[in-house]
């Protein structure tokens, strides 16, 4: 499941007319980043959701071949990070699937970290995987952190005061059963990690590699700097 569907705010002026999917970091989309990833992860076919500028999503995603595209369309209501989940699990299935904000970007280590998340995922112990990044060396990233991890690789998320040491990546394994009982509508993700932080099933991964945070047309050019200091 790719998230394409946000109307990409803290991005303007660029996404006054362009969706930030399509964004280009590095002479590529955003959103070409995170397929390319899926695709060298063997992943043979992805949802993408779609509210913002819907065609132009459409258009760019038509003759993509690997991952082969399903398109969740939420012309109609925007969703949520949740919401938009929850309408695109029958496209989904009933195993445990990847799940990716289309505006997220990095640089792996020695192993892909999509694979890496699929190798640590545990059904008996785990609603949903989570790939964390430090707050410290994370580009582009100046935020408090969204969780601390235990020594098991159980989470628990930041309270208002603290600072946590992790953020979330933007991509993470997620089981249909994180969604059982879940609103219908719009809604977010944070409310089903909440959940499963009680219930102790959200688990984390540290990446490897270093995870560029683009949330602002400034962060573009410290991601390409990033890209093109691990390319020489």
């Amino acid at each position: 499941m790719v998230l394409a569907a946000g109307l990409g705010t803290r991005m303007r002026p660029l996404t006054d007319s362009t969706p930030k999917p399509l964004i280009k970091v590095a002479g590529k989309p955003l959103i070409d980043h995170v397929l390319d990833r899926l695709a060298d992860a063997s992943v043979e076919r992805a949802v993408v959701n779609v509210h913002h500028f819907a065609e132009q999503l459409q258009r760019h995603l038509a003759n993509r071949q690997r991952p082969k595209i399903v398109i969740s369309d939420e012309r109609g209501l925007l969703l949520g990070t949740g919401g938009g989940v929850r309408k695109a699990l029958p496209e989904l299935g009933g195993a445990p699937f990847f799940h990716i904000n289309s505006d997220t970007i990095w640089i792996d280590g020695v192993k892909s970290n999509l694979l890496r998340l699929a190798d640590s995922f545990d059904t008996a112990v785990m609603d949903a995987l989570l790939l964390l990044a430090p707050t410290t060396g994370s580009v582009g990233y100046c935020g408090r952190g969204d969780f601390s991890m235990a020594p098991d690789g159980s989470l628990l998320k930041r309270t208002e005061q603290e600072v946590a040491p992790f953020v979330y990546a933007g991509a993470a394994i997620l089981s249909p059963a994180l969604f059982k009982d879940a609103p219908s509508g719009e809604f977010s993700l944070t409310a089903m990690f909440e959940r499963a932080v009680h219930a102790k099933r959200l688990h984390g991964l540290r990446i490897e590699g270093v995870w560029m945070h683009v949330g602002t047309p400034e962060a573009i050019g410290e991601a390409e700097a990033a890209i093109r200091s691990s390319a020489g």
